[in-house]
């Protein structure tokens, strides 16, 4: 199984009270379930399991083009129900599922040259006009649980978070900001917030340039967004689709 997030723990010196505590930091990196996840019952519970290995507050790095929709919605889910802390810092991009999983933060901060993408969902659906309606009223279903998430988040309204996504909007971190989907910009570490670090690594992302970034992103989400000429038949039915989609309303 490869797994496409990544648990880090570093100790760190409270100035104030001199006491030492752990930090958790969770990297959320790449596709969200690029190999398993939507009929694996495993995945989830290892992921659940390690979230819930410790306790206090948590980081979560996010650098993810989307995936799976099921997958973000549990990992949504499971992040918003945990009981510390969640500060979400997004120093790539968070598009598709990966804005969905970005919206359980308690605080979220985007980079400078960071990217927020959200559009509707899509599908690969086979069969006749009847199938066809299924998949249709589904993605439809799945639309509005996405919209749930990003209504929490940011306050705005429905109907102009639906056309956002009907235009498939990308935000720089001034506009994702100003749209309510992230509270603020990060910014480079004092000398004296550095002092406070006993031991890890501290990533800097406002370092990067902002050119080298943008581009490498674009042509990774290039490849990714790829449309096939003939699309591959799937291997599940619009009816085992419908099952899952249940299975996320009933915890957004």
């Amino acid at each position: 199984m490869k797994k496409f997030w990544k648990w880090t723990n570093r100790t760190v010196l409270n100035q104030e009270t001199q006491e030492q505590t752990q930090e958790r930091t969770l990297f959320l990196n790449g596709t969200i379930a690029e190999e398993s996840w939507f009929d694996d019952d495993v995945t989830p519970q290892i992921f659940k399991d390690e979230l819930t290995s410790g306790s206090g507050d948590i980081t979560v790095w996010i650098n993810s083009p989307g995936g799976d929709c099921v997958a973000a919605a549990q990992i949504y889910n499971m992040l918003m129900d945990y009981p510390g802390n969640v500060t979400v810092k997004i120093d790539g991009i968070a598009a598709s599922a990966a804005s969905v999983i970005a919206m359980a933060g308690t605080k979220v901060m985007v980079s400078p040259v960071s990217m927020l993408m959200i559009h509707n969902p899509a599908t690969i659906a086979f069969g006749d006009t009847a199938e066809m309606q299924k998949a249709i009223a589904m993605l439809d279903e799945v639309k509005e649980s996405i919209i749930n998430a990003y209504e929490i988040k940011t306050g705005l309204s429905r109907a102009k978070l639906s056309r956002l996504m009907d235009a498939e909007t990308w935000m720089d971190a001034h506009s994702a900001v100003e749209l309510g989907f992230a509270d603020e910009i990060m910014k480079r570490q004092t000398d004296e917030e550095a002092d406070t670090e006993v031991s890890g690594e501290v990533t800097a992302s406002n370092l990067y340039s902002r050119a080298a970034v943008t581009n490498s992103l674009m042509d990774k989400l290039a490849a990714k967004c790829r449309i096939q000429s003939n699309p591959v038949k799937p291997e599940r039915s619009v009816d085992s689709l419908m099952e899952r989609l249940n299975l996320i309303k009933q915890h957004i």
